[in-house]
């Protein structure tokens, strides 16, 4: 009986150890924001900050895993729309399985759940963008609307989550 609680007693504090936040992580803008993506994704899918991402020297493929009406208002300059509730399967057979995919929502959430299907998929190189759109308009960054304009707008998902886009510049709709 001993041994087994022992063990269960190990087993339970494995699982709770690989979920935490690893100590090193891309760089964010504002640390309350930064524990609050820490709390809410669990780091299933390798994470890319906002700099590496736009230093990247090799080919990369920008999915943006939102909702339709969240991209059509910003997104991340060259980025396809992949979709969340309903994925974009046609976009999966365009992509090699070794190339460099990195995925963005709102904050991560999103993202990293799509990243987990990639990676279910075969897909090898798969990085879920820490701090997704919002990070990305924090550190200055341009995004464009469905036309590919530049804009202002950034979709915030709801209210309740617009308090983590805080470029001034910014006009937060939901």
């Amino acid at each position: 009986m001993k041994k087994s609680l022992l063990y269960l007693s190990f087993l339970l504090y494995s699982i709770v150890a690989c979920s935490q936040a690893p100590a090193v992580r891309p760089a964010i803008v504002n640390p309350a924001f930064d524990q609050e993506i820490s709390s809410t994704i669990s780091f299933s899918v390798p994470t890319i900050g906002v700099e590496e991402l736009k230093n990247t020297t090799e080919e990369v493929y920008i999915l943006d895993a939102r909702e339709k009406k969240e991209y059509e208002v910003s997104h991340i300059p060259n980025a396809q729309y992949i979709g969340y509730n309903k994925i974009d399967k046609s976009l999966l057979k365009e992509i090699p399985k070794d190339a460099k995919v990195v995925l963005y929502c709102s904050i991560g959430y999103r993202s990293e759940k799509i990243g987990e299907k990639f990676r279910k998929k075969g897909f090898t190189n798969v990085h879920n963008l820490y701090g997704s759109i919002f990070e990305w308009v924090n550190q200055g960054n341009p995004v464009v609307d469905k036309d590919g304009k530049p804009t202002t707008k950034v979709h915030c998902y709801n209210k309740k989550w617009s308090q983590w886009v805080m470029d001034g510049k910014a006009e937060k709709v939901w």
